[in-house]
């Protein structure tokens, strides 16, 4: 009797704990591409990327126009088909959606040469909107007078016009902010 409670006691003590505790630290400066990787990758795989090249090298595998009105949105293979022949979903401009059904073929070569498989069998488009940023721009704030002296007053000694400019730009916004 009291062996089964000391090896039951035993079993419960070798057990890992489902606990997953502090991460893993690096003791290092880590890069933003390698901070951001595991995130970025789960995220993708969702879309159907095994990997950031087609995103991240677009500009360089599509045939002209098309690397500027259109960026891949999803990639989806068919049931059992492996990893070859999938159909590749594109945003594009308003406008340029007729051409780019037209010139799916080319696009699709393109992509296949660039990676030296046959990975995308055909192109489609996504009905989801294109955006060219996903960050809108902050709007210049009022700049006054004071601001202004403090700013020029501050980078008068700058000897290049060009850097001069921007960093009174930059601290009449500074000043403008503080004001608040």
């Amino acid at each position: 009797m009291n062996r089964r409670r000391a090896a039951r006691n035993e079993i419960c003590l070798a057990q890992k704990s489902k606990d997953p505790g502090e991460p893993k630290r690096l003791n290092r400066a880590v890069g933003l591409n390698d901070a951001l990787k595991g995130v970025l990758d789960s995220a993708l795989k969702k879309r159907g990327f095994a990997t950031r090249d087609l995103i991240t090298h677009w500009a360089t595998m599509a045939p002209k126009p098309y690397d500027q009105v259109a960026v891949p949105a999803e990639l989806k293979w068919p049931r059992g088909a492996g990893h070859e022949g999938a159909t590749l979903y594109l945003r594009c401009k308003p406008g340029h959606a007729l051409g780019l059904a037209h010139e799916g073929a080319r696009v699709a070569a393109a992509v296949n040469r660039y990676f030296g498989y046959f990975l995308v069998r055909e192109v489609r488009l996504s009905a989801e909107p294109f955006t060219e940023g996903s960050a809108a721009k902050p709007k210049d704030r009022p700049r006054s007078p004071e601001a202004s002296r403090q700013a020029g007053a501050a980078v008068a000694e700058v000897g290049d016009p060009g850097l001069r400019t921007a960093l009174k730009a930059l601290g009449e916004q500074v000043l403008a902010r503080r004001a608040r």
